[in-house]
């Protein structure tokens, strides 16, 4: 499988600054029964969210802790086994998103604040193998790339049952 290139820092902050706008979109005017109770053998749309929160969580901070310390060495965190910390499957979904769209904003102002070189920091990952070197770009971007990921599966969910 060819690998793809990666994103832009440009890409990488359109991405990241577009999705909160798009959830708000697509939730708009739905009932909360719509965007919560779980469907057989598949997440809701409020599990996505709580999903997508819980990688904001762990690579926001993993972003936070390359920026602010030389090198680090993270332990790497599962955002699967980050969840069951959280509280986040069992809020209302309006009320995740309206916390998701603050993390992301405030993500997004770290970000945007950057220099090029900043974009380059990196940190040695460990706890998942071998140890990795993973940059605030790389980061930045999985969690762009990830959340992309994730857009037809929020549509489905919003749209079961219309």
């Amino acid at each position: 499988m060819p690998s793809r290139s990666p994103l832009s820092i440009d890409e990488v902050v359109a991405l990241l600054s577009g999705m909160p706008g798009w959830l708000e979109a697509l939730s708009a005017g739905l009932p909360a029964v719509r965007t919560h109770p779980r469907m057989a053998d598949s997440w809701s749309a409020n599990d996505i969210l709580a999903h997508l929160r819980s990688c904001s969580d762990v690579w926001g901070e993993a972003i936070a802790r390359i920026l602010a310390e030389d090198e680090p060495v993270i332990r790497a965190i599962n955002p699967r086994s980050w969840i069951r910390r959280t509280n986040y499957g069992e809020l209302q979904f309006a009320q995740s998103l309206e916390a998701y769209c603050r993390q992301r904003e405030d993500l997004l102002v770290v970000l945007r604040a950057l220099a090029t070189d900043d974009w380059r920091r990196a940190a040695t990952i460990t706890g998942a193998g071998a140890p990795l070197t993973r940059t605030v770009h790389t980061y930045a971007e999985k969690l762009a790339v990830h959340e992309r990921t994730h857009r037809a599966q929020l549509q489905r969910a919003m749209t079961v049952g219309e």
